[in-house]
């Protein structure tokens, strides 16, 4: 895969803007492990791969467990999640695949038991970010860091 084009070389003070729009978000008060789970969570439903190593490593870095980075697409299913974090992901999938859900009315009462008018509209705000930036990314086939030193191997 070969990249189309830098988004921050060719139009730097509209992608500028899109940094100062994430970071105002970043700054709402919704928890750091809750808005990388988001991130990774619609990251994987756009196959954004760049998006899901970036806020996989940033999730890591705020402490994420492996197993529940690991487990994600498969949230319902598994324990691992609060309330509020399975709220959370419903509603970033319902967003996310807007022209198949439509927003439905349980997973928007589902976010209100959760989180209160500014909190919904801050998560939201998050949901519609991380899509504006997985379009981003792969529409312009951003490709993410590559190591290049051989995988570590455990002897047995």
């Amino acid at each position: 895969m070969k990249p189309r084009l830098n988004a921050f070389t060719a139009a730097p003070d509209a992608m500028n803007a899109m940094v100062t729009f994430e970071n105002a978000i970043r700054k709402s008060g919704l928890e750091p492990s809750l808005f990388e789970l988001v991130k990774i969570r619609a990251s994987q439903l756009n196959g954004c791969a760049y998006c899901i190593h970036m806020h996989t490593r940033d999730a890591r870095a705020t402490g994420e467990r492996e197993e529940r980075i690991y487990l994600l697409s498969a949230w319902r299913e598994s324990p691992l999640y609060s309330d509020r974090e399975r709220a959370a992901l419903a509603w970033t999938e319902a967003l996310t695949l807007l022209p198949e859900t439509h927003a439905p009315d349980d997973v928007y009462a589902l976010v209100s038991q959760q989180f209160n008018e500014a909190e919904r509209v801050n998560l939201t705000l998050l949901i519609g970010a991380i899509n504006v930036w997985n379009r981003i990314a792969v529409g312009f086939r951003s490709i993410h860091p590559v190591e290049t030193s051989p995988p570590q191997t455990v002897a047995s």
